[in-house]
C-alpha cells in the first residue's frame, strides 16, 4: 500500500500500513456539546470523514470512534447560567433553566445535524463519556497501581496523574516538562506538581447532584483527558491505527491521553494526525471580537455541498483563512462541476451508482490522495478531468464524454461532495453504520 500520512508524533510524512491487514481504526475528538457548533468542529469532521472515505477507496474496512464529551465544566457552567435571569435575553442559544444534560443533548443533536447536512457519515461508535464511567475508574486504578497516579492527600476526591513518573511526557509536542506551564484555570488543590492534571474530579458544593458519580475516591466526575483514553480503548483496544482532531488538541489533550494510555501500558495510537484551525482574515475566530461564522450561516448563505467544498478544499493541516469572497469562489467550482455532470449526462446517462475504488479513479487524483491527502492537488485533477470533459462534450466525443462523467462523479464521491446535497450519492467501498453508546 502506498498511503502516506504525517505523523505529529514524529513530525514526519511516513508510510502508513494497518495495524490489522484489510482494516483500520481511526479515533477523532469529537466535541464538547457546551453550545452550538462552530466552523473549526465542522472542518475537522471534515477532514476525518475524507480520510475515512479514502482508507475505504483503498479497501480497507474503517472503524471510526468519534466521541461525545457531554459532562465537563463548560457544561456545568453554561447550564448554571442558564437559571440567571436575563440569560436567555443576551444569548439566543440559551434555554432558561436548563439542566445540564438536557444542555448537552440538545447541542449534541445541532452537531449531527450540521454533520449531516455537510455530508460527514456517522462514525461507527458514537460514544458519550457519561455512558463509560466504570471504563474510566478501571483505567484509574490502573494507574495508581502502577504508580502513575495518586488519590489528593487533601480528602477532596480528586485524583492526579503524576507527570514527573513518566519520563515521556511531552513527547507529543516535543516539550520539556520544565518549560510546561500549568493552565491558567488549573485547580491546584492536592497537586504533588502544579502541571498535574485531573483523572477524576472530586465533587464541589456548587456541582449538581447529577453531576456526581460514586468512585473509590469519592463522588466526582471523570477529567476529559481520561475520557478518551477509556473510550478509544474500549472500541478500539489498546493500539489502534489513528488518533486525530483539531491542532488545538495537541496540547494539553492529546499529549495527556498518551502519556496516561501510555503509563497504563498501552501502546496507544500509531499515528497521530492533526487538522489546522479555520482564522478569518488572518485572525482566529473569537466571540469576543464579533468574528465568528456558523456552519448554519455558512449553509444558508451558500448551500451545504459549497460549505462542504469550501471547508475540505485546503489540505487538511492548513490554515483555512475565511474571507468575504469564500464562499463564492467556492460555489463556482461546484457549480462548474455540477454544469459538467447535468450537461454530459443529459448526452450520454447518468453514470452507474456504486461504490468507488481507488483503482476506477484517475491515477493522479489517487497518488494525490495518498500523499498525505493531498486534496488541493487531487481538487486539480477533478477540475482538469471537468475541462476535459467538457471539450470533449463540445466535440461530441461521447466515449470520452462517459469517462470523464465517471471520473468526475467518482471524484465528487471520494471527496464527500455529492454526500451533502444528494442521499443517493455513490458510496465508497467499505462504508459502515453508527452505533450509538452511552
Amino acid at each position: 500500500m502506498s498511503l502516506r500520512f504525517y505523523d505529529t508524533a514524529r513530525a514526519e510524512v511516513r508510510p502508513f500500513e494497518p495495524l490489522e491487514p484489510g482494516r483500520a481504526s481511526l479515533y477523532y475528538c469529537g466535541a464538547t456539546v457546551q453550545g452550538l457548533p462552530h466552523v473549526g468542529h465542522v472542518r475537522s469532521a471534515i477532514a476525518f470523514d475524507q480520510l475515512t472515505r479514502w482508507l475505504e477507496a483503498r479497501g480497507l474496512r474503517v472503524t471510526v470512534v468519534r466521541n461525545v464529551t457531554d459532562i465537563d465544566d463548560k457544561i456545568l457552567a453554561k447550564s448554571e447560567d442558564s437559571f440567571r435571569e436575563g440569560a436567555a435575553e443576551q444569548d439566543p442559544s440559551v434555554v432558561p433553566e436548563e439542566p445540564w444534560w438536557a444542555l448537552a443533548y440538545r447541542f449534541e443533536q445541532e452537531f449531527h445535524r450540521a454533520y449531516a447536512a455537510l455530508g460527514v457519515r456517522p462514525p461507527t461508535y458514537e460514544p458519550r463519556a457519561t455512558g463509560h464511567i466504570p471504563e474510566m475508574h478501571a483505567l484509574i486504578q490502573l494507574l495508581i497501581e502502577r504508580g502513575h497516579a495518586y488519590p489528593a492527600p487533601d480528602g477532596s476526591g480528586d485524583v492526579y496523574f503524576d507527570v514527573r513518573s513518566w519520563p515521556a511526557y511531552g513527547s507529543l509536542t516535543r516539550q520539556d516538562i520544565d518549560d510546561m506551564q500549568a493552565a491558567p484555570d488549573a485547580d491546584p488543590r492536592g497537586k504533588k506538581d502544579p502541571r498535574d492534571f485531573a483523572l477524576w474530579k472530586g465533587s464541589k458544593d456548587t456541582d449538581p447532584a447529577t453531576a456526581s458519580w460514586t468512585s473509590p475516591w469519592g463522588t466526582g466526575r471523570p477529567g476529559w483527558h481520561l475520557e478518551c483514553s477509556s473510550m478509544v480503548t474500549k472500541y478500539l483496544g489498546t493500539e489502534f491505527d489513528i488518533h486525530g482532531g483539531g491542532l488545538d488538541l495537541r496540547f494539553p489533550h492529546h499529549e495527556n491521553e498518551m502519556a496516561q494510555s501510555q503509563a497504563a501500558g498501552h501502546a496507544f495510537a500509531r499515528f497521530w494526525m492533526h487538522n489546522g484551525m479555520v482564522t478569518y482574515g488572518g485572525e482566529k475566530m473569537s466571540k469576543s471580537i464579533g468574528n465568528t461564522v456558523s456552519p448554519r450561516e455558512m449553509i444558508e448563505a451558500a448551500g451545504p455541498r459549497v460549505v462542504r467544498y469550501y471547508l475540505g478544499q485546503a489540505h487538511y493541516r492548513s490554515v483555512l483563512d475565511y474571507r468575504a469572497t469564500s464562499l463564492q469562489e467556492a460555489a463556482s467550482a461546484v457549480a462548474r462541476i455540477d454544469g459538467f455532470i447535468a450537461k454530459a449526462s443529459a448526452r450520454v446517462g447518468a453514470p452507474a451508482r456504486g461504490p468507488v475504488s481507488a483503482g476506477s479513479l484517475p491515477p493522479e487524483f489517487a497518488a494525490a490522495m495518498d500523499d498525505d491527502l493531498n486534496v488541493p492537488q487531487a481538487l486539480a485533477v477533478l477540475h482538469t478531468t471537468v475541462r476535459s470533459g467538457n471539450t470533449a462534450l463540445a466535440a461530441g466525443d461521447d466515449a470520452a464524454t462517459r469517462t470523464g462523467l465517471a471520473a468526475v462523479v467518482a471524484m465528487t464521491a471520494v471527496l464527500g461532495l455529492d454526500d451533502a446535497a444528494d442521499p443517493a450519492a455513490p458510496t465508497v467501498a467499505g462504508a459502515g453504520e453508527v452505533v450509538q453508546c452511552g
